[in-house]
């Protein structure tokens, strides 16, 4: 399991707990009231898994 460094995006939807990240590699990540921190994006999601040997 990777580990990440995140920086906080303050934005209005805050106030609803909806709150938005970002990691070391610039990707943007949400996380909805008490559920876990999800990328965006789905290709973001393609590139959190570890990379295979081809």
């Amino acid at each position: 399991m990777p580990n990440y460094h995140f920086r906080e995006i303050w934005t209005p939807l805050r106030w609803i707990q909806i709150r938005f990240y970002r990691d070391d590699a610039d990707r943007l990540w949400v996380k909805r009231g008490k559920q876990r921190r999800q990328p965006l994006r789905k290709r973001d999601i393609d590139t959190t898994e570890t990379l295979r040997d081809h």
